[in-house]
């Protein structure tokens, strides 16, 4: 993504996360630094530094290719850097606690976890801190991975991200838009849509759904937008919400315009058809490439990526402009 669609004051930091993977991908290796081909195309010479054992535990639901995406960058650089991945998920947060616990007990060499529901999972995350195992965050927790005892966290700030979409509504001329959340509680989704109210200065309402059950929130879209014609704008917090929506303002007859965050190879070709105008990017397949190599970076030299700060991999807009080059990448399964 070309930099100057960044829309938040500190995207510097975007800069510098894309720095971080150019290095980390052209790094001398065992095999002479020359990369390997993949299905991706995004192969690499596997690291010649001792094997280690990392965990990452996300709250993806299954399925989700939101989730794919985290997963497989986090593969991509656990397999340049010869590290073991240990990848587990669980959508609520008692369970995905017991996954952090479950690492702790294996004794994994570092922990990369996402905090959706922060207080809920701070006291396993202090528990492996005690236990001497580094621990790095992504996705979601933005305000909360100091306090959890992260050393790191990756992912976009999702206040300035939802401002930033709630301003592109604006130009766009929206009067009424419903703000679509498919995990009520979880703080990332919650912040988005405040930032979406908070940018756009107009009507926003939100609209909880059960992000697990597609033909339910596709049921539940359609109703509101019977029961409000007046709604003109959808704004989606996942690819696959979104791709329901559309079926949603089709089966109401609503002529609602569709936005949305997040990305998969589908919702690419929605975008070239023009049944979603727009999506948010967050780079999912750089959060986790960057939490596992920098996990790798300070099991094998001490590092630590961000100086205290988070570094951000998003926002930044996709839309007719500028697809044809994403495209590209999603057929790599990588955006």
């Amino acid at each position: 993504m070309n930099c100057q669609n960044c829309s938040l004051p500190r995207a510097v930091r975007v800069m510098t996360a894309c720095v971080t993977v150019l290095v980390a991908m052209t790094a001398c290796s065992s095999t002479g630094g020359k990369p390997r081909s993949s299905d991706s195309g995004m192969g690499a010479g596997q690291a010649d530094t001792p094997r280690f054992t990392v965990a990452m535990i996300t709250h993806g639901p299954p399925g989700d290719t939101f989730w794919d995406l985290i997963r497989k960058g986090a593969e991509t650089a656990a397999k340049k850097d010869n590290i073991d991945l240990k990848y587990s998920a669980e959508l609520q947060a008692p369970d995905q606690a017991n996954l952090v616990q479950n690492a702790v007990d294996s004794k994994v060499a570092a922990i990369a976890v996402t905090l959706a529901r922060p207080e809920a999972m701070k006291p396993a995350l202090q528990r492996a801190i005690s236990a001497g195992i580094p621990v790095v965050a992504l996705n979601a927790g933005i305000d909360a991975w100091k306090a959890a005892g992260a050393k790191a966290y990756f992912g976009q700030d999702e206040q300035i991200s939802g401002e930033a979409a709630g301003k592109k509504l604006a130009a766009d001329g929206a009067r009424k838009v419903i703000c679509v959340i498919q995990d009520q509680g979880n703080v990332a989704l919650e912040s988005r849509c405040a930032g979406v109210k908070a940018g756009f200065g107009g009507a926003v309402e939100n609209l909880n759904v059960n992000g697990t059950d597609m033909p339910s929130v596709q049921t539940t879209i359609t109703a509101k937008l019977q029961q409000d014609p007046s709604v003109d704008y959808i704004v989606t917090l996942g690819a696959p919400i979104a791709l329901a929506a559309v079926q949603s303002a089709a089966n109401a007859g609503s002529t609602a315009k569709i936005a949305t965050f997040d990305t998969n190879a589908e919702l690419v070709d929605a975008i070239k058809g023009g049944k979603v105008q727009w999506a948010v990017d967050q780079q999912p397949f750089l959060q986790g490439y960057l939490a596992i190599d920098s996990l790798w970076l300070y099991l094998n030299n001490g590092n630590v990526i961000g100086g205290g700060q988070s570094t951000l991999t998003g926002p930044a807009f996709i839309d007719q402009s500028n697809i044809d080059a994403i495209a590209d990448y999603a057929k790599n399964g990588t955006r």
